[in-house]
């Protein structure tokens, strides 16, 4: 698990530290106060801790060119240069340091003109000391995987490197039916019940949903059925696996998801979360935000931390306001959307009373 992530200079960031919580973490914010970017930069560098665990001899200059790598398919930066990532205008070297929750801690730097990501690290990562992270991108891969893989690596598509990584854990083969967490159970038949049936890997990228009557193509499937679907093949694989895997990263989850299908998968996200499941997604919806707030539990010691991304009006640079409170989130540009959406439709109603 993440415990903090700490940014200095990278892309639109000047200055950021974010504690995480262990369960729950929402992040919202206006367009272009760097969601997505907190999200990959967190991901691609959490990646560290597992490859230290799994390979501890990995040699240094290796996991840096790896590192870099990653990081330039997960940006995709002007003329693939990892000095385009760098803060404009920033003088110091750009840094990215994690922290994890047994005290283990990674850094990672580089300047404008650097062509690697320099690492240090400190703590022991034993085998096996925590899972991959999985993140889940805004748009759904179920209608392209076929095929995307090896299109991927061998021409490069104008796609970042977190549609690569789902659709290479949406090809793992699934855990035995008693391996599964009874949470993964649980949540993988909710799924089906609102669907109406299950998604099908047949290998070679080769997605068909399957009813009690029939089998169709995951195209001809609704686009927010194939969003909740990932999610139902990623705990079938064990690739989320409360408990074990790393952070569940995931940009825009409300993306073509019929409000109606919002509160199963808050529903779910805290069932995983309750079972050690770390769970980091950015949302720009109401209703996802809300039922977050309302079906938290206390009793079930549940933890939702909200963190807000604004742009200081001083500065100009984009800062980071955190609460474990829904009511003190400030600023809150999603509720104060929905509250003058509001009163505007009160005072279409009311007319020109009182005036």
């Amino acid at each position: 698990m993440i415990a903090r992530f700490e940014l200095r200079n990278f892309t639109a960031f000047r200055n950021l530290d974010v504690d995480f919580s262990p369960k729950i973490n929402v992040i919202i914010g206006e367009n272009n106060t760097g969601k997505t970017h907190l999200l990959k930069a967190a991901y691609g560098i959490y990646v560290v801790g597992p490859l230290l665990g799994n390979e501890p001899d990995y040699d240094t200059e290796e996991l840096e060119t790896d590192l870099t790598t990653n990081f330039l398919r997960l940006f995709l930066p002007l003329d693939g240069r990892l000095g385009r990532m760098h803060h404009h205008g920033a003088k110091d070297q750009a840094l990215l340091d994690i922290e994890f929750a047994q005290g283990q801690k990674i850094n990672a730097e580089f300047s404008r003109n650097s062509k690697l990501l320099k690492i240090r690290w400190e703590g022991s990562y034993e085998r096996g000391y925590e899972g991959g992270a999985v993140f889940i991108p805004t748009k759904e891969v179920l209608s392209f995987t076929k095929g995307f893989i090896s299109l991927y690596e061998k021409y490069g598509l104008s796609f970042d490197q977190t549609y690569q990584d789902i659709c290479l854990r949406l090809e793992l083969p699934e855990l035995r039916s008693e391996t599964l967490h009874e949470k993964a159970k649980w949540a993988m038949d909710e799924i089906e019940k609102i669907c109406g049936g299950h998604f099908i890997f047949s290998g070679g990228g080769k997605v068909t949903f399957k009813t009690k009557r029939d089998e169709y193509s995951a195209n001809s499937i609704a686009e927010g059925f194939r969003k909740v679907g990932m999610l139902s093949r990623l705990l079938e694989t064990g690739a989320i696996q409360p408990g074990v895997s790393g952070p569940l990263f995931w940009d825009e989850p409300e993306s073509n998801l019929n409000p109606k299908m919002m509160k199963l998968l808050v529903q779910i996200l805290l069932e995983l979360s309750r079972n050690g499941q770390q769970v980091i997604l950015a949302t720009h919806d109401y209703v996802l935000l809300k039922w977050f707030d309302l079906l938290s539990d206390r009793g079930k010691d549940d933890h939702v931390r909200f963190h807000s991304l604004y742009r200081d009006t001083s500065t100009g640079e984009i800062k980071i306001s955190s609460t474990d409170d829904y009511i003190e989130i400030a600023p809150n540009s999603i509720d104060e959307a929905f509250g003058y959406l509001i009163d505007k439709e009160i005072e279409k109603d009311m007319g020109n009373l009182g005036k």
